[in-house]
């Protein structure tokens, strides 16, 4: 249960930076911002997985999460140039 909620927090504080730092408003609600962190987080160590040929690393490091604020504001952009209202 402790898991859950740590990947809704993080996936969310993710979500709200990746907001924060692209150009131009991004318009949407909590869940969806939610959505956004974890997905950027997942888009993030699945590319990482597949660069270094090994499964992702588990903890907490600045390239792990700067990677995820990268890999969400990917998901922006690509939301964006699909038309899908962010």
């Amino acid at each position: 249960m402790l898991n859950l909620i740590g990947i809704i927090v993080t996936g969310f504080c993710v979500g709200v930076l990746a907001r924060y730092f692209y150009p131009g408003a991004v318009e949407m609600g909590f869940w969806m911002t939610v959505l956004l962190g974890i997905g950027g987080a997942l888009v993030a160590g699945s590319l990482g997985s597949m660069a270094k040929g090994q499964n992702a690393a588990t903890g907490i490091n600045r390239t792990g999460c700067l990677s995820s604020l990268l890999g969400a504001m990917l998901l922006i952009f690509i939301g964006r140039q699909l038309g899908w209202g962010f």
